[in-house]
Protein backbone atom coordinates (compact mmCIF):
# COMPACT_ATOMS: atom_id res chain seq x y z
CA UNK A 1 0.00 0.00 0.00
CA UNK A 2 1.33 3.44 -0.94
CA UNK A 3 0.44 6.25 1.46
CA UNK A 4 1.28 9.85 0.58
CA UNK A 5 1.32 12.50 3.26
CA UNK A 6 3.09 15.84 3.52
CA UNK A 7 4.96 16.19 6.80
CA UNK A 8 7.07 18.80 8.51
CA UNK A 9 10.71 18.33 7.39
CA UNK A 10 12.07 18.37 10.94
CA UNK A 11 10.09 15.19 11.70
CA UNK A 12 10.76 13.25 8.49
CA UNK A 13 13.72 11.23 9.84
CA UNK A 14 11.89 10.53 13.08
CA UNK A 15 8.81 9.11 11.33
CA UNK A 16 10.76 6.38 9.54
CA UNK A 17 13.38 5.63 12.18
CA UNK A 18 12.82 2.44 14.19
CA UNK A 19 16.44 1.68 15.10
CA UNK A 20 16.24 2.56 18.80
CA UNK A 21 14.39 1.37 21.85
CA UNK A 22 13.38 4.79 23.17
CA UNK A 23 12.29 7.98 21.44
CA UNK A 24 11.97 11.18 23.49
CA UNK A 25 10.24 14.10 21.82
CA UNK A 26 10.39 17.32 23.83
CA UNK A 27 9.37 20.71 22.55
CA UNK A 28 7.15 23.72 22.63
CA UNK A 29 3.45 24.15 22.00
CA UNK A 30 2.21 23.64 18.45
CA UNK A 31 5.39 21.97 17.21
CA UNK A 32 3.37 18.97 15.91
CA UNK A 33 5.10 16.39 18.15
CA UNK A 34 1.95 14.41 18.88
CA UNK A 35 0.75 14.53 15.28
CA UNK A 36 3.94 13.01 13.94
CA UNK A 37 4.05 10.34 16.66
CA UNK A 38 0.52 9.27 15.71
CA UNK A 39 1.45 9.26 12.00
CA UNK A 40 4.59 7.25 12.74
CA UNK A 41 2.52 4.60 14.54
CA UNK A 42 -0.10 4.36 11.80
CA UNK A 43 2.54 3.86 9.11
CA UNK A 44 4.36 1.24 11.17
CA UNK A 45 1.22 -0.74 12.00
CA UNK A 46 0.10 -0.70 8.38
CA UNK A 47 3.43 -2.14 7.33
CA UNK A 48 3.95 -4.67 10.13
CA UNK A 49 1.61 -6.57 12.43
CA UNK A 50 2.05 -4.98 15.84
CA UNK A 51 0.13 -4.20 19.01
CA UNK A 52 0.65 -0.65 20.27
CA UNK A 53 -0.35 0.86 23.59
CA UNK A 54 -1.10 4.56 23.98
CA UNK A 55 -0.94 5.85 27.55
CA UNK A 56 -1.74 9.04 29.43
CA UNK A 57 -1.84 9.59 33.17
CA UNK A 58 -5.63 10.09 33.16
CA UNK A 59 -7.68 7.84 30.88
CA UNK A 60 -10.49 10.37 30.38
CA UNK A 61 -8.07 12.76 28.62
CA UNK A 62 -7.18 10.27 25.88
CA UNK A 63 -10.35 10.39 23.78
CA UNK A 64 -10.13 14.12 23.02
CA UNK A 65 -6.36 14.06 22.48
CA UNK A 66 -4.56 10.95 21.20
CA UNK A 67 -7.61 9.03 19.97
CA UNK A 68 -9.06 12.05 18.17
CA UNK A 69 -5.66 12.65 16.54
CA UNK A 70 -5.56 9.11 15.15
CA UNK A 71 -9.09 9.52 13.78
CA UNK A 72 -8.10 12.78 12.07
CA UNK A 73 -5.00 11.32 10.40
CA UNK A 74 -6.77 8.12 9.30
CA UNK A 75 -9.52 10.22 7.72
CA UNK A 76 -6.98 12.52 6.11
CA UNK A 77 -5.22 9.50 4.59
CA UNK A 78 -8.60 8.24 3.36
CA UNK A 79 -8.16 4.95 5.18
CA UNK A 80 -11.47 5.03 7.06
CA UNK A 81 -12.73 2.01 5.17
CA UNK A 82 -9.71 -0.11 6.12
CA UNK A 83 -8.76 1.06 9.61
CA UNK A 84 -11.56 0.77 12.15
CA UNK A 85 -11.78 3.10 15.16
CA UNK A 86 -14.13 2.20 18.02
CA UNK A 87 -14.76 3.95 21.30
CA UNK A 88 -16.27 1.10 23.31
CA UNK A 89 -13.80 -0.33 23.90
CA UNK A 90 -11.49 2.43 22.71
CA UNK A 91 -9.20 0.84 20.14
CA UNK A 92 -8.06 0.99 16.51
CA UNK A 93 -7.84 -2.14 14.33
CA UNK A 94 -5.84 -2.49 11.11
CA UNK A 95 -6.53 -4.85 8.18
CA UNK A 96 -3.33 -6.84 8.82
CA UNK A 97 -4.24 -7.56 12.44
CA UNK A 98 -2.35 -4.65 13.99
CA UNK A 99 -4.06 -2.96 16.91
CA UNK A 100 -3.81 0.21 19.01
CA UNK A 101 -5.21 0.11 22.54
CA UNK A 102 -5.54 2.98 25.01
CA UNK A 103 -5.00 2.95 28.78
CA UNK A 104 -4.77 5.44 31.63
CA UNK A 105 -2.28 5.14 34.47
CA UNK A 106 -5.04 6.23 36.85
CA UNK A 107 -6.42 2.70 36.41
CA UNK A 108 -3.26 0.60 36.86
CA UNK A 109 -5.21 -2.64 37.36
CA UNK A 110 -6.12 -2.60 33.67
CA UNK A 111 -2.44 -2.78 32.73
CA UNK A 112 -2.39 -6.36 33.97
CA UNK A 113 -4.48 -7.40 30.96
CA UNK A 114 -1.93 -6.12 28.42
CA UNK A 115 -0.34 -8.88 26.34
CA UNK A 116 1.79 -8.71 23.22
CA UNK A 117 2.41 -4.95 23.28
CA UNK A 118 5.61 -4.07 21.40
CA UNK A 119 5.22 -0.30 20.99
CA UNK A 120 4.24 2.09 23.80
CA UNK A 121 3.47 5.77 23.27
CA UNK A 122 3.39 7.79 26.49
CA UNK A 123 1.78 11.13 25.68
CA UNK A 124 2.57 14.00 28.09
CA UNK A 125 5.01 11.65 29.81
CA UNK A 126 5.96 14.29 32.39
CA UNK A 127 2.46 13.89 33.89
CA UNK A 128 3.13 10.24 34.71
CA UNK A 129 4.71 9.17 37.97
CA UNK A 130 8.14 7.60 37.61
CA UNK A 131 6.82 4.39 39.14
CA UNK A 132 4.25 4.25 36.36
CA UNK A 133 6.91 4.56 33.69
CA UNK A 134 8.95 1.76 35.24
CA UNK A 135 5.80 -0.37 35.41
CA UNK A 136 5.31 0.08 31.67
CA UNK A 137 8.93 -0.85 30.98
CA UNK A 138 8.29 -4.17 32.66
CA UNK A 139 5.02 -4.85 30.86
CA UNK A 140 6.15 -4.54 27.23
CA UNK A 141 7.88 -7.68 25.97
CA UNK A 142 7.79 -9.99 22.95
CA UNK A 143 9.69 -13.19 22.06
CA UNK A 144 10.81 -11.96 18.63
CA UNK A 145 9.87 -8.32 17.88
CA UNK A 146 11.93 -5.38 19.20
CA UNK A 147 10.26 -3.17 21.82
CA UNK A 148 9.92 0.57 21.27
CA UNK A 149 8.93 3.33 23.70
CA UNK A 150 7.92 6.77 22.42
CA UNK A 151 7.64 9.56 24.98
CA UNK A 152 6.34 13.02 24.08
CA UNK A 153 6.16 16.02 26.35
CA UNK A 154 6.33 19.75 26.73
CA UNK A 155 9.40 20.41 28.90
CA UNK A 156 8.55 21.14 32.51
CA UNK A 157 10.69 21.61 35.61
CA UNK A 158 14.10 20.07 36.08
CA UNK A 159 12.73 18.34 39.17
CA UNK A 160 10.46 16.18 36.99
CA UNK A 161 11.46 12.52 36.54
CA UNK A 162 11.62 12.97 32.76
CA UNK A 163 14.50 15.42 33.05
CA UNK A 164 16.26 13.39 35.73
CA UNK A 165 15.95 10.13 33.79
CA UNK A 166 16.94 11.39 30.34
CA UNK A 167 19.22 14.33 31.16
CA UNK A 168 20.60 15.05 34.64
CA UNK A 169 19.87 13.97 38.20
CA UNK A 170 22.18 16.03 40.39
CA UNK A 171 21.03 14.46 43.65
CA UNK A 172 22.09 10.98 42.52
CA UNK A 173 25.09 12.22 40.52
CA UNK A 174 23.70 11.01 37.18
CA UNK A 175 24.57 12.76 33.92
CA UNK A 176 23.29 11.47 30.60
CA UNK A 177 22.92 14.47 28.31
CA UNK A 178 23.15 18.25 28.55
CA UNK A 179 19.76 19.55 27.45
CA UNK A 180 21.43 22.67 26.04
CA UNK A 181 23.17 20.41 23.53
CA UNK A 182 19.79 19.07 22.44
CA UNK A 183 18.38 22.58 21.93
CA UNK A 184 21.35 23.33 19.68
CA UNK A 185 21.54 20.10 17.64
CA UNK A 186 17.78 19.36 17.62
CA UNK A 187 18.26 15.57 17.34
CA UNK A 188 20.76 13.43 19.26
CA UNK A 189 21.27 9.68 19.67
CA UNK A 190 22.49 8.63 23.12
CA UNK A 191 22.27 5.33 25.02
CA UNK A 192 19.86 3.71 22.54
CA UNK A 193 17.61 6.76 22.86
CA UNK A 194 16.58 9.06 20.01
CA UNK A 195 16.23 12.62 21.37
CA UNK A 196 14.19 15.09 19.33
CA UNK A 197 13.54 18.77 20.06
CA UNK A 198 10.95 20.85 18.23
CA UNK A 199 9.37 24.29 18.27
CA UNK A 200 6.36 25.98 16.74
CA UNK A 201 8.69 27.20 14.00
CA UNK A 202 9.09 23.58 12.87
CA UNK A 203 5.37 23.30 12.13
CA UNK A 204 4.89 24.75 8.65
CA UNK A 205 1.14 24.28 8.92
CA UNK A 206 0.74 26.43 12.03
CA UNK A 207 -1.00 29.82 11.64
CA UNK A 208 1.26 32.80 12.17
CA UNK A 209 -1.29 34.21 14.62
CA UNK A 210 -0.68 31.23 16.94
CA UNK A 211 3.07 31.86 16.94
CA UNK A 212 2.41 35.52 17.77
CA UNK A 213 0.31 34.43 20.76
CA UNK A 214 3.21 32.32 22.01
CA UNK A 215 5.58 35.28 21.61
CA UNK A 216 3.29 37.43 23.75
CA UNK A 217 3.81 35.05 26.68
CA UNK A 218 7.30 36.49 27.13
CA UNK A 219 5.78 39.65 28.58
CA UNK A 220 3.23 38.31 31.07
CA UNK A 221 4.24 34.69 31.77
CA UNK A 222 8.01 34.04 31.41
CA UNK A 223 7.74 30.49 32.79
CA UNK A 224 5.12 29.46 30.27
CA UNK A 225 7.09 31.25 27.52
CA UNK A 226 10.11 29.06 28.29
CA UNK A 227 8.00 25.92 28.04
CA UNK A 228 5.54 26.83 25.28
CA UNK A 229 7.67 28.97 22.95
CA UNK A 230 11.24 27.85 23.64
CA UNK A 231 10.45 24.24 24.53
CA UNK A 232 13.05 24.16 27.30
CA UNK A 233 13.30 22.49 30.65
CA UNK A 234 14.04 24.80 33.56
CA UNK A 235 12.73 26.06 36.85
CA UNK A 236 9.00 26.55 37.15
CA UNK A 237 7.92 29.47 39.29
CA UNK A 238 9.54 32.42 41.01
CA UNK A 239 13.00 31.81 42.46
CA UNK A 240 13.36 32.30 46.19
CA UNK A 241 17.07 33.14 45.90
CA UNK A 242 17.75 34.79 42.54
CA UNK A 243 21.10 36.03 43.89
CA UNK A 244 22.40 32.48 44.38
CA UNK A 245 25.74 31.73 42.67
CA UNK A 246 28.24 28.86 42.56
CA UNK A 247 32.00 29.41 42.60
CA UNK A 248 35.03 27.12 42.68
CA UNK A 249 35.81 25.93 46.20
CA UNK A 250 39.25 27.57 46.27
CA UNK A 251 37.74 30.93 45.36
CA UNK A 252 35.05 30.68 48.05
CA UNK A 253 37.61 29.69 50.68
CA UNK A 254 39.84 32.60 49.73
CA UNK A 255 37.02 34.95 50.71
CA UNK A 256 35.92 32.90 53.74
CA UNK A 257 39.45 32.99 55.20
CA UNK A 258 39.31 36.80 55.20
CA UNK A 259 36.12 36.86 57.28
CA UNK A 260 36.43 37.18 61.11
CA UNK A 261 35.52 34.05 63.09
CA UNK A 262 32.58 35.79 64.75
CA UNK A 263 30.84 35.82 61.35
CA UNK A 264 31.29 32.10 60.73
CA UNK A 265 28.35 29.95 61.73
CA UNK A 266 27.02 26.40 61.64
CA UNK A 267 23.39 25.32 61.21
CA UNK A 268 21.85 21.85 61.44
CA UNK A 269 18.46 20.60 60.26
CA UNK A 270 17.39 17.19 61.57
CA UNK A 271 15.85 14.49 59.40
CA UNK A 272 15.55 10.75 59.07
CA UNK A 273 13.61 8.90 56.33
CA UNK A 274 12.12 11.28 53.79
CA UNK A 275 14.11 14.24 55.10
CA UNK A 276 17.82 14.69 55.73
CA UNK A 277 20.27 15.64 58.44
CA UNK A 278 21.70 18.73 56.75
CA UNK A 279 24.56 20.68 58.32
CA UNK A 280 26.13 23.72 56.67
CA UNK A 281 29.03 26.01 57.44
CA UNK A 282 28.41 29.59 56.39
CA UNK A 283 30.43 32.77 56.53
CA UNK A 284 29.02 36.29 56.42
CA UNK A 285 30.73 39.21 54.77
CA UNK A 286 29.02 41.69 57.06
CA UNK A 287 30.18 44.76 55.17
CA UNK A 288 29.30 43.66 51.64
CA UNK A 289 26.30 41.57 52.78
CA UNK A 290 27.45 38.42 51.02
CA UNK A 291 26.65 34.98 52.41
CA UNK A 292 29.14 32.18 51.68
CA UNK A 293 28.27 28.46 51.95
CA UNK A 294 31.45 26.42 52.05
CA UNK A 295 30.74 23.06 53.74
CA UNK A 296 27.83 20.65 53.89
CA UNK A 297 26.96 17.37 55.58
CA UNK A 298 23.91 15.64 54.08
CA UNK A 299 22.67 12.21 55.23
CA UNK A 300 19.42 10.40 55.99
CA UNK A 301 18.30 7.07 57.42
CA UNK A 302 20.83 7.48 60.24
CA UNK A 303 20.21 7.42 63.97
CA UNK A 304 21.77 10.13 66.11
CA UNK A 305 24.68 7.97 67.24
CA UNK A 306 25.89 7.43 63.67
CA UNK A 307 25.42 11.11 62.84
CA UNK A 308 27.42 12.03 65.93
CA UNK A 309 30.29 9.87 64.68
CA UNK A 310 30.18 11.54 61.28
CA UNK A 311 30.30 14.98 62.92
CA UNK A 312 33.10 14.14 65.36
CA UNK A 313 35.17 17.13 64.23
CA UNK A 314 32.51 19.49 65.58
CA UNK A 315 32.56 17.78 68.97
CA UNK A 316 36.34 18.12 69.15
CA UNK A 317 36.40 21.74 67.99
CA UNK A 318 33.60 22.77 70.39
CA UNK A 319 32.19 25.02 67.68
CA UNK A 320 28.65 26.19 68.31
CA UNK A 321 26.07 24.36 66.22
CA UNK A 322 22.62 25.95 66.03
CA UNK A 323 20.05 23.25 65.32
CA UNK A 324 16.35 22.79 64.68
CA UNK A 325 14.67 23.32 68.04
CA UNK A 326 11.77 21.09 67.00
CA UNK A 327 13.85 18.10 68.11
CA UNK A 328 15.03 18.89 71.68
CA UNK A 329 15.67 15.21 72.34
CA UNK A 330 18.29 15.09 69.58
CA UNK A 331 19.92 18.31 70.80
CA UNK A 332 20.14 16.88 74.32
CA UNK A 333 21.75 13.70 72.97
CA UNK A 334 24.42 15.63 71.06
CA UNK A 335 25.18 17.76 74.09
CA UNK A 336 25.54 14.60 76.19
CA UNK A 337 28.07 13.37 73.64
CA UNK A 338 30.17 16.50 74.09
CA UNK A 339 28.83 18.72 71.31
CA UNK A 340 28.16 22.40 71.85
CA UNK A 341 24.65 22.65 70.41
CA UNK A 342 21.64 24.88 70.97
CA UNK A 343 18.20 25.15 69.38
CA UNK A 344 17.30 28.03 67.07
CA UNK A 345 14.54 30.36 68.19
CA UNK A 346 11.17 29.67 66.58
CA UNK A 347 8.03 31.74 66.72
CA UNK A 348 4.84 32.29 64.73
CA UNK A 349 5.96 33.60 61.35
CA UNK A 350 9.59 32.57 61.80
CA UNK A 351 9.68 30.71 58.47
CA UNK A 352 8.73 33.87 56.61
CA UNK A 353 11.06 36.01 58.73
CA UNK A 354 14.00 33.66 58.15
CA UNK A 355 13.31 33.50 54.41
CA UNK A 356 13.30 37.28 54.17
CA UNK A 357 16.52 37.45 56.17
CA UNK A 358 18.36 35.21 53.70
CA UNK A 359 16.91 37.11 50.74
CA UNK A 360 18.40 40.37 52.05
CA UNK A 361 21.93 39.26 51.22
CA UNK A 362 23.17 40.89 48.03
CA UNK A 363 24.81 37.64 47.01
CA UNK A 364 24.73 34.05 48.18
CA UNK A 365 27.85 32.29 46.95
CA UNK A 366 28.11 28.53 47.34
CA UNK A 367 31.17 26.33 46.97
CA UNK A 368 30.98 23.90 44.08
CA UNK A 369 31.70 21.16 46.65
CA UNK A 370 28.30 21.64 48.31
CA UNK A 371 26.34 19.75 45.71
CA UNK A 372 23.16 19.23 47.73
CA UNK A 373 22.98 22.88 48.70
CA UNK A 374 23.38 23.78 45.04
CA UNK A 375 20.68 21.34 43.97
CA UNK A 376 18.21 22.61 46.56
CA UNK A 377 18.86 26.35 46.54
CA UNK A 378 19.49 27.02 42.87
CA UNK A 379 16.09 25.58 41.93
CA UNK A 380 14.14 26.70 45.01
CA UNK A 381 10.85 28.38 44.08
CA UNK A 382 7.78 29.57 45.94
CA UNK A 383 4.64 27.48 46.12
CA UNK A 384 1.39 28.94 44.82
CA UNK A 385 -2.10 28.72 46.24
CA UNK A 386 -5.07 27.58 44.15
CA UNK A 387 -5.49 31.12 42.81
CA UNK A 388 -1.88 31.35 41.63
CA UNK A 389 -0.75 33.63 44.45
CA UNK A 390 2.73 33.04 45.86
CA UNK A 391 3.06 31.53 49.35
CA UNK A 392 6.19 33.19 50.67
CA UNK A 393 7.07 30.64 53.34
CA UNK A 394 6.39 27.45 51.35
CA UNK A 395 8.50 26.06 48.55
CA UNK A 396 8.53 23.53 45.72
CA UNK A 397 10.76 21.18 47.77
CA UNK A 398 11.56 20.60 51.42
CA UNK A 399 14.95 22.33 51.37
CA UNK A 400 16.96 21.02 54.31
CA UNK A 401 20.01 23.13 53.46
CA UNK A 402 17.84 26.26 53.43
CA UNK A 403 16.52 25.37 56.88
CA UNK A 404 20.08 24.78 58.12
CA UNK A 405 21.02 28.27 56.89
CA UNK A 406 18.03 29.71 58.79
CA UNK A 407 19.32 28.18 62.00
CA UNK A 408 22.91 29.22 61.37
CA UNK A 409 21.75 32.82 61.00
CA UNK A 410 19.79 32.74 64.28
CA UNK A 411 20.53 35.98 66.08
CA UNK A 412 22.14 37.68 63.08
CA UNK A 413 20.24 40.42 61.29
CA UNK A 414 20.70 41.67 57.75
CA UNK A 415 19.59 45.29 57.46
CA UNK A 416 17.30 45.82 54.48
CA UNK A 417 16.88 49.01 52.48
CA UNK A 418 14.10 50.36 54.72
CA UNK A 419 16.15 49.78 57.85
CA UNK A 420 19.20 51.48 56.32
CA UNK A 421 17.10 54.51 55.43
CA UNK A 422 16.30 54.89 59.11
CA UNK A 423 19.95 54.76 60.19
CA UNK A 424 20.58 58.48 59.51
CA UNK A 425 21.52 60.40 62.67
CA UNK A 426 18.73 62.58 64.04
CA UNK A 427 18.88 66.20 62.95
CA UNK A 428 20.83 65.51 59.77
CA UNK A 429 19.01 66.45 56.59
CA UNK A 430 19.39 64.11 53.65
CA UNK A 431 21.05 65.90 50.74
CA UNK A 432 18.96 66.43 47.65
Amino acid sequence: MVVEKEVNPHFEDFIFDWNYKTYLLAGGYGSSKSYHVALKLILKLLQEKRKALVVREVFETIRDSCYALFEEIISDLELDDRIKCTTSPMQIKFPNGSQIIFKGMDKPAKLKSIHGVTIVWIEECSELKYEGYKELLGRARHPSLPIHFILSTNPVGEDNWTYKHFFKDEQNDIFILDDEELYKKRTIIKNNTYYHHSLADDNLFLPESYVEQLDELKIYDPDLYRIARLGRFGINGIKVLPQFEVDPHWKVMREVNRIPEKFKRIGLDFGFEDSYNALVRIAIDDKEKILYIYYEYYRNNQTDDYTARDLEEFRLSKELVIADSEDPKAIRYFNQQGFRMIGAKKFPGSRLSNTRKVKRFKKIICSENCRNAIRELRNLTYKEDRNGNLIYDEFNIDSHCFSAIWYALDGYEVADIKEKANERPKGVRRKR
